[in-house]
């Protein structure tokens, strides 16, 4: 029997691949299937089995191509009623891969056919189980997201607690624990940076797991403080319970290669968005009219999940040359499946056509400090998280995170101008940019963000301020 977790950091999710006697099951595969085929291939195995854990809200699965590409079963948990055809399995139903054999348990909780599995080894013993979002390591998955009208958020933290207490917390202490998600994402609140553990260490370390927690206690704890969901996440949800476009062809119709006319023209008739998708320092130095940074090298799709509003959004991009298929491939793992073409040659293509382009003024943090201690009146936005900024932030500054930049933007006077930082720099130039493209022109970006600012003691002593 072999395990390996496939961990995606950009998305902070964890696929798997449990292979055992020349078959194999994948858990919770990402949108771009080819790496499990090879693998596969590689290891001489049958792909038998896809099972996926719920219907997933922050990334689209990959099962529905897997599952043609290989002739696997799709395998849901109790109550799934996908679109498409699926072995929908009962609570304690068994599968066998090779010699081992996976448990089906139902957990309702996070969504209401939300499963773990339990994967037993060769001499029938409890060896590891793949949680999804019902339990992470150091938090449980949120309960808000299938919440429905006749059923409340407290409703379903309530099966959650039922779920963990008589499906998962009773089982060996050995058990490895291997989650759907870790630290970065919107599933749960206070995920650990580890992506596994044993469960028996789980269970003195994570709050939801305390042993004499009530019930009322684990609903008020779980539900305390979450915040709203991106707004991507109940179209990816439809998606996986629907299907989605081949992603093979979602790719072909993205690497569409066009010259800087073409760009231009086509841009003009399909009003496409117009994505940078460069270092954030590179996009300040020149850019294309209207167009909007969100940096590959960030956290590029959740970010693009939660600033594009329309999952049908038609896409232009610019990127560094040689990275346009991973882009479009990002792009897909969140549902945004319209890439319509790349310019070619990137923005120096553009730049060499002597077609226009625009700037961003930026600012070192010596600088801003400068005008900062010139000027004590002048406008600062801090765009982080309303946490972040309750921890410490600049004296006036205003908190106008990016996360909600729409139900910001009111606030903001066009005849201003404002010092715009986040904390390392690659929030506020997507919110620098964003607001550009609607016709903000007196931004200035702060360089290297707060982390930058408090990190000199002239700086720190005189501009920094945590909350008191």
């Amino acid at each position: 029997m072999k395990v390996e977790q496939i961990y995606t950091g950009c998305l902070s999710q964890g696929a798997y691949f449990i292979e055992s006697d020349g078959e194999a099951a994948v858990i919770d595969p990402l949108r771009e299937i080819n790496p499990y085929i090879q693998k596969a291939a590689r290891d001489g195995v049958k792909i038998k089995y896809v099972l996926e854990t719920h219907f997933h809200a922050d990334f689209v699965s990959g099962h529905v191509d897997l599952a043609a590409a290989t002739g696997a079963s799709i395998v849901f948990g109790p109550t799934a009623v996908p679109s498409f055809k699926a072995h929908i399995a009962k609570d304690g139903e068994e599968l066998k891969i090779g010699k081992v054999k996976i448990k089906v348990l139902h957990t309702p909780g996070h969504t209401m056919e939300s499963t773990v599995f339990l994967l037993s080894d060769e001499n029938g013993k409890d060896y590891a189980i793949f949680t999804g979002d019902t339990l992470f390591i150091g938090d449980v998955g949120r309960p808000d997201l299938a919440a429905k009208s006749n059923l409340t958020v407290e409703d379903l933290a309530g099966k959650l607690y039922d779920s963990l207490r008589n499906k998962i917390m009773v089982l060996p202490d050995e058990v490895i624990v291997y989650p759907a998600h870790g630290a970065g994402s919107a599933c749960g609140k206070n995920m650990s940076k580890e992506t596994s553990d044993t469960l028996g260490n789980q269970k003195k370390i994570n709050y939801a797991l305390r042993a004499d927690m009530t019930k009322a206690e684990f609903v008020k704890e779980v539900t305390d403080g979450l915040l709203p969901p991106p707004i991507y996440f109940p179209l990816n949800v439809k998606m996986n319970k629907s299907g989605y476009e081949n992603i093979n062809e979602v790719i072909k119709k993205g690497k569409h290669a066009l010259s800087p006319e073409e760009f231009e023209k086509i841009a003009k008739e399909t009003g496409a968005l117009k994505l940078d998708v460069r270092e954030q320092t590179l996009f300040a130095k020149g850019f294309i009219p209207d167009s909007i940074n969100i940096g590959i090298d960030g956290g590029f799709a959740p970010w693009a999940g939660a600033l594009i509003p329309d999952i049908k959004q038609q896409i232009l991009l610019i990127t560094d040359e040689g990275r346009e298929e991973e882009t479009v491939i990002r792009l897909a793992r969140v549902g945004y499946d319209n890439t319509i073409g790349y310019l070619k040659g990137g923005f120096n293509a553009w730049k060499n056509a002597g077609k226009e382009t625009d700037q961003i003024k930026s600012i070192s943090p010596q600088k801003f400090v400068e005008a900062y201690k010139a000027n004590t009146g002048i406008n600062i936005l801090d765009v982080r998280k309303k946490s972040e900024y309750e921890t410490e932030h600049i004296m006036d500054a205003e908190n106008l995170p990016l996360d909600n930049i729409n139900d910001g933007i009111p606030q903001i006077d066009k005849n201003k101008t404002y010092y715009v930082h986040c904390a390392g720099g690659y929030r506020s130039m997507i919110y620098t940019s964003i607001l550009k493209s609607r016709g903000y022109n007196n931004l200035i970006n702060v360089e290297g963000g707060f982390k930058a600012i408090a990190s000199s003691p002239e700086i720190k002593k005189s501009v920094y301020a945590g909350c008191e």
